[in-house]
């Protein structure tokens, strides 16, 4: 899904919910260590499984309502930046979680680092305002705009959905929900550094139990330390203590650590593999292949292939809509029937 919010200007394209877009996202900004996962459950196993995890971010169907209990205030050491422009959410919720971590102030690098310290004592109007002019924040949020020659008006005229995202994080002992269309941070009460997971995943159950039962777009991230690096060190620490037990002759921890080595190779050539197809995918979606597109039906034109292909197609169309409709004219009988 992609998220869109509201605002005033439009020199923000929108951005694709994707871990490998926002881990490729976070370091275009100059955070390192730091890697984005999609959670598919709401299990907070699942969660801790990513340890240490700094925040997370949800996406969901906006709905136009009044605003939330939220502080008329902005709590201290807590960043916070009402949304003053279009499609600019999916960024902004990340930056609610970088800029609200303290174990990830040294790895922001000097963009991040930079604009906190220029915003510290704004309001969130004018934090809003300064990330709207922030152009190296700007630039790296656009460099995953789609390369579309061409705008698809709907033939339907209905209006599309909009879907927004919001931040959850932990800061001084509670946890609060940083959605940038609210006038300020939602405080949703005291928590631990163990329990502010349980708890953020109850806050996002309740609000999932809120919409029609038929509504499933809804996407769930946590940001968290870079997978790879955090099993190296993992890798190092093992492969020294096997040192120690074969100096000391201890054969079944040698065992049992050899097992855990081969374990956490296994690991980190996964995460390679997972890096590698991100940064695959990331380039397809940059690449512009119209031109492409354009030769290759001028080709066919050529060759005289392309009225026939046209012909298929419009078929293959028309059958595909008269099995939908009358798919849906049994699922309409047996509705009636029960």
């Amino acid at each position: 899904e992609r998220g869109t919010g509201t605002g005033t200007m439009g020199d923000w394209c929108t951005i694709e919910s994707d871990p490998g877009v926002f881990t490729e996202l976070i370091s275009g900004m100059g955070v390192q260590g730091v890697q984005v996962e999609e959670l598919f459950t709401l299990d907070v196993e699942e969660l801790q499984s990513y340890d240490p995890a700094y925040g997370l971010v949800f996406l969901f169907k906006w709905q136009k309502s009044g605003n939330q209990e939220c502080l008329p205030y902005v709590p201290e050491n807590l960043f916070f930046a009402r949304q003053v422009i279009t499609n600019a959410c999916a960024t902004q919720a990340i930056l609610s979680v970088l800029l609200n971590s303290a174990e990830l102030a040294p790895n922001l690098g000097p963009i991040l680092t930079d604009f906190k310290e220029f915003t510290t004592g704004f309001g969130p109007e004018d934090t809003g305002e300064a990330l709207s002019n922030c152009d190296p924040i700007r630039e790296v949020h656009n460099s995953f705009a789609r390369p579309d020659a061409f705008v698809m008006e709907s033939k339907s005229g209905k209006k599309q959905d909009a879907f927004h995202f919001v931040g959850y994080v932990p800061v001084n002992g509670h946890l609060y929900e940083l959605d940038g269309l609210q006038p300020g941070p939602i405080d949703h009460g005291e928590v631990g550094a163990d329990t502010w997971k349980q708890h953020a995943l109850q806050v996002i159950q309740d609000r999932i139990s809120s919409y029609d039962l038929t509504e499933l777009r809804f996407t769930l991230l946590v940001l968290t330390r870079n997978r790879k690096e955090l099993y190296q060190e993992e890798l190092q620490k093992a492969e020294a203590q096997v040192e120690e037990a074969l100096q000391q002759g201890d054969d079944a921890t040698v065992s049992e650590l050899t097992s855990t080595i081969h374990h956490l190779k296994d690991k980190i050539a996964m995460e390679e593999r997972k890096f590698q197809t991100y940064k695959v995918e990331n380039i397809r979606r940059k690449q512009n292949y119209i031109p492409f597109m354009i030769n290759f039906l001028r080709v066919l034109s050529d060759k005289g292939e392309l009225e026939g292909l046209v012909e298929k197609a419009k078929a293959k169309a028309k059958d595909r809509q008269q099995q939908e409709q009358t798919e849906k004219s049994q699922r309409t009988s047996a509705t009636s029937s029960s």
